[in-house]
């Protein structure tokens, strides 16, 4: 067992693990750390505990201190400085005529390093404005080319649900998202109704999978053939997945009717396979379904690039 503390950097945003060094941290309470980017200032959002360290990834680094009046006071210039680069990074931006939208400024603390976050539709040749930004802040520069969730993500909003988008308050990494999720859950395949802020899969769509899944898993798919004990042989017409149970058609000498069944009750006898996630779509939100798909791969690939 390993005695650890959780550290964040941003809000909302991963947390790492970190050795407590023998120092009891509390909730909320601020400390300097050494990172792969150099010394960060961080916020405590996990307190002293143990953990099996089959669990913990890597060696644990140490805290380098916990945070005094003198950090914070720095931390917080360093705050209105990234407001001050902002306007001055747009302002060189504009006199190049980039094609990029600038989203973020970070300082890091030891002032080693300035990160530029922008978005765009392609590739960007930014090798001129780094030179005037090195020029103007005399420190390494860094232009990182974000997606369309990591600027949401930074800008903030509610979601259709009314609350703070998860992006904004919780999720510190984004997972990817499927339209075969919406079809599993039995949602409608609308890119609308979908589709977040962002204008990509909404990310909700991942929280209920695996129990879909599991469910699914041991569900006949409609069209399936079963058998009742009681009724004989029926085809399903639908599925209840959470309920575990289907409704199932079958025929007698007056036609047919349909009685409601669990799963534990009826045996499959041919189930059939999946006809594709999107059956049943019209031509106009099929082709944005597809595009939505182009764009999610466009974001992964993008993703795999910055890491």
């Amino acid at each position: 067992m390993k005695e650890i503390i959780g550290v964040r950097f941003k809000k909302p945003g991963k947390i790492y693990f970190f050795d407590p060094n023998g120092v009891t941290l509390k909730k909320g309470q601020n400390v300097i750390v050494e990172t792969s980017m150099g010394l960060e200032y961080g916020e405590i959002v996990i307190e002293n505990r143990k953990m099996p360290e089959e669990k913990l990834e890597n060696e644990l680094k140490k805290i380098t201190r916990v945070a005094t009046k003198q950090d914070r006071k720095h931390y917080e210039e360093n705050k209105q400085k990234e407001k001050e680069a902002f306007n001055i990074c747009l302002k060189n931006i504009k006199k190049h005529k980039l094609d990029m939208n600038l989203i973020d400024v970070e300082y890091k603390f030891d002032n080693s390093k300035i990160l530029f976050y922008f978005t765009a539709e392609g590739r960007i040749d930014f090798r001129e404005l780094v030179k005037d930004l090195a020029a103007v802040f005399r420190t390494r520069i860094e232009l990182r080319q974000i997606g369309v969730r990591d600027e949401v993500k930074r800008i903030g909003g509610n979601g259709v649900c009314g609350r703070e988008l998860c992006c904004c308050s919780f999720l510190g990494n984004f997972e990817t998202v499927s339209i075969k999720m919406a079809k599993e859950q039995n949602i409608s395949l609308n890119p609308s109704k979908i589709s977040g802020n962002c204008g990509r899969l909404m990310c909700c769509l991942k929280y209920e999978q695996e129990v879909y899944e599991e469910k699914l898993s041991r569900l006949p798919k409609v069209g399936a053939i079963v058998k009742v004990a009681e009724e004989g042989e029926g085809i399903v017409d639908s599925v209840e997945t959470l309920k575990e149970q289907v409704r199932v058609k079958f025929k007698d000498k007056e036609g047919f009717y349909y009685k409601k069944v669990k799963a534990q009750n009826l045996k499959i006898i041919k189930n059939v396979e999946d006809k594709g996630e999107l059956e049943g779509v019209n031509k106009e939100e099929l082709k944005q379904l597809k595009e939505l798909e182009k764009l999610e791969q466009l974001d992964k690939e993008k993703q795999e690039e910055i890491l």
